[in-house]
């Protein structure tokens, strides 16, 4: 065990670095986007919910095919758009 340096120990917690803040950013990013995603298709996935075929097996298969709209963006675009996305949040949230 070493002892922590006295600029680790002084960084604050958000001060993650870009790679601690990935696995965050892709979170943030896919979150982001259903959101976006059903609110823009909100009309057609309300008549899909109302079909009569339509049961709560349906649902996990509606999201995971929601979902794999994120394989249009390449992995640097989802990054980045999710620490805009993060950075939003902190900025809405306040100090």
């Amino acid at each position: 065990d070493q002892p922590e340096s006295r600029t680790d120990s002084a960084t604050p917690a958000h001060a993650k670095s870009s790679n601690q803040l990935e696995p965050d950013a892709e979170e943030a990013f896919q979150q982001f986007y259903l959101r976006q995603v059903t609110a823009e298709f909100a009309e057609d996935l309300d008549k899909i919910r109302a079909a009569g075929d339509f049961s709560d097996r349906a649902l996990p298969v509606l999201v995971g095919a929601l979902r794999q709209g994120t394989a249009c963006f390449s992995a640097e675009e989802r990054r980045r758009m999710g620490r805009a996305v993060i950075a939003a949040a902190t900025v809405e949230r306040g100090p």
